[in-house]
């Protein structure tokens, strides 16, 4: 039995976060998470995308926030379970909650915090001929590493910030860069898609709207694209790489029976403390939701300062919080 303050499910920047944020309060903190590493879908998915609204950051590389997390909150000796899914979640009759992960792991903690991202997520696919037989093969669903498109042909298809930020990166890596599109408008940040079509026009990148993905081709490995426009004409483009970003199908698992309150596969929350509709347990991050929700990682570091504020009554329910700032009391190790 693994004991702790705080049980923190998911070990994305949230919930990194939010170890440091319960180590200034002397709360300890463990992390269970089902990915084999730290940093939830920064590390997973876009470790070397750029990130540009991390306050006091310009541009910083998802996988080097990730590390900055970790080198802050290591004066709090959090622990980790990786690599283990959350499966069981048991209160106890003093409050507190015994969680069992799907390698029998127990952890006992005072406060649940679920801090899981969008659950447990699988990339959304296009509907493809075929398309199972390519995947690994020239078709994938994310950018662990660009330099594997070094000087390659790569077709991105998509219309949010994924795809906007990759078509703009792998620009500079990529022997050519095709960025298709099923609408004439962007989902993304308009200054990401005002530069997507300023490289377009430069022939920096080709740009392909009201567009659809049609077919895949190739002999073991991919080598080509099939796209239809509006008007039912076909396209072909010659690709080394297909890389589909149509956003991540998310699933909560067996956090959905824990009796708390879902909307659309999120958790309401209440704005006051982020606590959930369950006691002891709060959610931070994009797997919440309430009226006017935001999902930036930005958003998730301020929900998790909030809570951990609210948690602490029940780590220490016979002391009153005194807050101080860091620039006065700094960062005090355990």
């Amino acid at each position: 039995m693994i004991n702790t303050d705080i049980c923190i499910i998911g070990a994305g920047p949230v919930g990194l976060f939010a170890v440091f944020e319960a180590g200034l309060l002397k709360m300890r903190c463990h992390l269970i998470d089902a990915l084999p590493q730290v940093g939830g879908q920064l590390s997973e998915i876009y470790p070397q995308k750029p990130i540009y609204d991390i306050p006091g950051y310009p541009e910083v590389k998802a996988q080097e926030l990730v590390d900055n997390l970790m080198d802050q909150i290591k004066p709090f000796n959090p622990t980790f379970t990786l690599g283990e899914r959350v499966d069981h979640l048991a209160k106890q009759d003093d409050g507190s909650f015994i969680v069992t992960t799907s390698d029998k792991t127990k952890v006992h903690a005072q406060v649940i915090v679920i801090a899981g991202g969008l659950g447990c997520f699988e990339p959304r696919k296009p509907v493809l001929e075929n398309l199972e037989h390519f995947e690994g093969k020239g078709v994938t669903y994310m950018v662990k590493n660009p330099e594997t498109f070094r000087n390659k042909k790569v077709v991105l298809a998509g219309g949010g910030d994924s795809a906007l930020d990759w078509a703009i990166y792998l620009s500079d890596v990529a022997e050519r860069v095709t960025l298709v599109h099923r609408n004439e408008t962007f989902r993304g940040a308009p200054d990401s898609a005002a530069k997507v079509f300023d490289m377009a026009n430069n022939g920096k990148i080709d740009l392909i709207l009201s567009a659809n993905l049609k077919g895949i081709g190739g002999n073991g490995v991919l080598n080509s694209v099939m796209l239809e426009s509006k008007s039912k004409e076909e396209i072909k483009i010659d690709a080394d790489y297909l890389i589909p970003l149509f956003g991540l199908s998310p699933k909560l698992g067996p956090i959905a029976d824990w009796g708390l309150s879902i909307d659309k596969n999120a958790i309401e929350v209440d704005t006051t403390d982020y606590s959930t509709g369950v006691e002891r347990i709060y959610a931070i991050g994009d797997i919440n939701t309430y009226p006017g929700k935001l999902k930036l990682i930005l958003c998730g570091f301020h929900e998790a300062a909030i809570m951990m504020h609210s948690a602490f009554k029940y780590v220490y329910p016979d002391q009153k919080l005194s807050f101080k700032y860091t620039t006065v009391n700094g960062v005090n190790a355990f």
